[in-house]
């Protein structure tokens, strides 16, 4: 089993991390606003977590103005992709591994 836990990506073991990462496989681009509402985060947390995520290289962040008010865009790298489809696959393993018993 522990082989099997080893390929877990520690950049996505937390709730909010593999939340965000998770949404944006689906939408390719999130602003920090709906990550916070989809995901029920703090603004802190949130950035927190994200920072971390850009950190690890699998976050492409856009900052703009949208008429005076600034927004911020997030986006997997393709690296990022690539982590979550290894991350969710070692999460299968796991749930299909049959312990041997001595």
């Amino acid at each position: 089993m522990k082989h099997l836990l080893d390929q877990l990506d520690k950049a996505l073991d937390h709730r909010l991390r593999l939340g965000a990462a998770a949404l944006l496989m689906v939408d390719e681009t999130l602003d920090f606003n709906a990550l916070k509402t989809l995901l029920d985060a703090t603004d802190g947390n949130l950035a927190t977590q994200l920072g971390t995520l850009e950190k690890a290289g699998y976050l492409t962040v856009t900052k703009r103005f949208k008429g005076k008010r600034p927004q911020t865009e997030y986006s997997l790298t393709a690296e990022g992709r690539l982590a979550v489809e290894r991350h969710l696959k070692a999460l299968e393993a796991i749930t299909k591994y049959t312990p041997k018993i001595r």
